[in-house]
């Protein structure tokens, strides 16, 4: 892995190292299972280094609480600052994961995709936060598929009846 560090290396490099092969994971299982929610997420501060990963994780714990965002905040730990620190997601953040970028001031948030599923986006834009959407047609079609096949679970995912 190159040694670049900074924004840039966690766009290119890590996206596609992290995510993007999740993505194509996911993709590749010839059958999805309810309970395994394809969302995925990581944490890394302003020099690209990983402070923590995680995934979807609420159905197989029963705490509508872990979302992959939330689950690779809490397995980063404790930091003094967010400011400069960036978080990478499979796709747009809900509004539970977008407060949490706001909470915390989260400075940067790179989706692979928002065409599924929109969250927060637009709000975070407007309060300064920085998004870059990679807009990631392997991330859209696991996601479309994903729903398609498991609309009561995603529903439940993201608060709507």
């Amino acid at each position: 892995m190159k040694k670049q560090r900074g924004l840039y290396f966690v766009q290119e490099v890590a996206w596609q190292n992290l995510i993007t092969r999740r993505c194509s994971r996911w993709l590749s299982k010839k059958q999805n299972r309810a309970w395994l929610i394809p969302i995925g997420a990581a944490l890394f501060d302003k020099n690209g280094n990983l402070l923590g990963r995680g995934h979807n994780r609420r159905v197989q714990e029963s705490d509508p609480s872990i979302h992959g965002e939330t689950d690779a905040f809490r397995k980063a730990g404790r930091q003094r600052s967010y400011k400069s620190t960036i978080m990478v997601t499979t796709l747009a953040p809900c509004w539970y994961c977008s407060g949490l970028v706001r909470q915390f001031n989260i400075g940067t948030v790179i989706v692979g995709e928002s065409e599924n599923f929109q969250g927060g986006v637009a709000w975070l834009k407007e309060n300064g936060v920085k998004v870059i959407d990679m807009n990631s047609s392997e991330c859209i079609n696991m996601l479309k598929a994903y729903t398609d096949a498991n609309p009561e679970v995603w529903n439940e995912d993201i608060g709507e009846d």
